[in-house]
């Protein structure tokens, strides 16, 4: 019951020893985190470059419902990439309707 008091120098040990696997723990943290980064820079630097132009598909997966330029935030799902000739083919000689948000048409410069 009467355990002596540890001295100043046994406590400041013990904090030591505590800290330095804090100290540890953190650098092991960082370490996993640098290795998260890296990853995800390489797997940004390995993704193709997105196409210029988009033939957004129907309902049925078959009949082109809109053309859009490449990064237009209304391409559905359906979207595939298309050279600009194709673009170009698509409305002008299919008949396929611009986006109304991207205005495709106007880019490839097309006057109606």
């Amino acid at each position: 019951m009467n355990d002596p008091v540890p001295s100043r120098l046994v406590l400041l040990r013990f904090l030591e020893r505590v800290q330095l696997r804090d100290l540890e723990r953190t650098r092991r943290w960082i370490a996993d985190e640098e290795r998260r980064d890296a990853e995800r820079q390489r797997g940004m630097n390995a993704r193709p470059t997105p196409p210029e132009w988009l033939l957004e598909r129907g309902l049925s997966g078959r009949a082109p419902a809109y053309v859009h330029i490449g990064g237009c935030w209304n391409a559905g799902k359906r979207s595939k990439g298309i050279t600009r000739d194709q673009a170009l083919r698509a409305l002008t000689e299919q008949g396929v309707p611009h986006c109304p948000h991207c205005r495709p048409d106007t880019a490839l410069g097309i006057l109606d």
